[in-house]
């Protein structure tokens, strides 16, 4: 009886397995430039619909020619006509398209403020911490990025403009809102902030701008490390949290979609996400045998857990963190190279191989 069951057991395990497809097969890439756009829908037509990727999630911040707040336009803004090409390439290989803008931390980069702090520095968490001239790493002031105070009374009424304009233009039903590696918060020198729990103060942000979301139906997608206890995990500061903002786990919308990046190895948090009922979708960037090994994570929490846990596991994404033009470039250079190497180019490539290699049982033969 023993040897009848087994070998039932395996072949119901294998097509179980051939139909836990992903919901998400995503890339996250800088918006084009404006003299980028026709390369961009070039690379969608010829390499992302037809790899399947079903989910474009695009970092606009301020690089959109915004008209209800055009103090906060970009150098070389994206026009609303050009954004108008992407979506209905988009539309065309029935790819999600979700913008993002960094919201509450990211809100400067090396020496230089963001658009947001620029025009309004009174958002500003930290005005006494100066930004250097020669931006090091690490420095006394703790200074990575800059983050908007979210207690101030005037900024949702500025981020909440750029939301709406770049959900209409995309016509979008997510937004994506990146609050990852925000490291100051609850700062000591904030009248508004200090003593507040981070925790609280994270959770209660990315709450308010759900709700914006929500009451036109849309939803939030975040960056998930500054909901991972740090020490606890033994992570660290970069992919997890080290300034007590990991309690925000609790505290959060379970409606929001996690986006749970780890570069060096496949760490298993996708699992915490689910378990504390969020929706949750694994990030690699360069290193292609960890892109391999999310993807088969991913597959066995899907094949292992029962319902509606298996549901939440929805899929992988590539995150590039070049321009867009530099990344298909490369991209193209590299195709008839080999997988091995550790760039995002190659990981993306792994990526793909890694899911057409699980999804290959369920496609038709010749």
């Amino acid at each position: 009886m023993k040897k009848l069951i087994i070998p039932f057991l395996f072949l119901a395990t294998t097509l179980a397995s051939a139909q836990d497809l992903f919901e998400i097969k995503g890339l996250c890439i800088a918006a084009p430039t404006p003299n980028g756009v026709d390369e961009f829908v070039k690379f969608m037509d010829e390499e992302l619909g037809p790899n399947g990727i079903n989910t474009l999630v695009l970092r606009v911040d301020y690089n959109y020619a915004y008209e209800s707040r055009p103090e906060l336009r970009g150098k070389a803004p994206l026009s609303r006509s050009q954004v108008k090409q992407l979506v209905a390439a988009a539309k065309k290989h029935e790819i999600k398209l979700i913008p993002q803008v960094n919201l509450l931390g990211h809100q400067s980069w090396a020496e230089q403020n963001s658009k947001l702090l620029e025009v309004y520095p009174e958002f500003d968490e930290t005005p006494h911490v100066n930004l250097p001239k020669n931006y090091e790493w690490p420095n006394q002031d703790d200074l990575y990025c800059k983050s908007y105070c979210p207690l101030h009374p005037e900024v949702h009424n500025v981020v909440f403009d750029l939301m709406d304009e770049i959900m209409e233009v995309f016509e979008a039903d997510a937004f994506h809102a990146g609050m990852d590696e925000v490291f100051y918060i609850a700062d000591a020198h904030c009248p508004r902030c200090k003593g507040k729990d981070p925790a609280a103060l994270f959770a209660n942000e990315v709450n308010k701008i759900n709700a914006h979301l929500m009451k036109n139906g849309k939803q939030l997608w975040i960056w998930g490390d500054r909901l991972i206890d740090g020490a606890t995990s033994g992570i660290g500061m970069w992919e997890a949290s080290m300034n007590n903002t990991a309690r925000a786990i609790d505290m959060i919308d379970t409606s929001i979609i996690i986006c749970d990046w780890h570069y060096e190895k496949a760490v298993p948090t996708p699992a915490l996400f689910a378990l504390k009922g969020l929706n949750v979708i694994s990030s690699p960037w360069r290193t292609p045998e960890v892109a391999k090994a999310q993807v088969e994570m991913m597959h066995q929490f899907k094949l292992n857990s029962a319902s509606p846990l298996k549901e939440r596991f929805m899929g992988v994404m590539q995150t590039v963190w070049s321009s867009a033009s530099e990344f298909i470039k490369s991209y193209h250079t590299e195709k008839e190279k080999g997988s091995d190497q550790k760039t995002q180019e190659a990981c993306f490539k792994a990526m793909l191989a890694a899911i057409n290699e699980l999804e290959s049982p369920l496609k038709p033969t010749k």
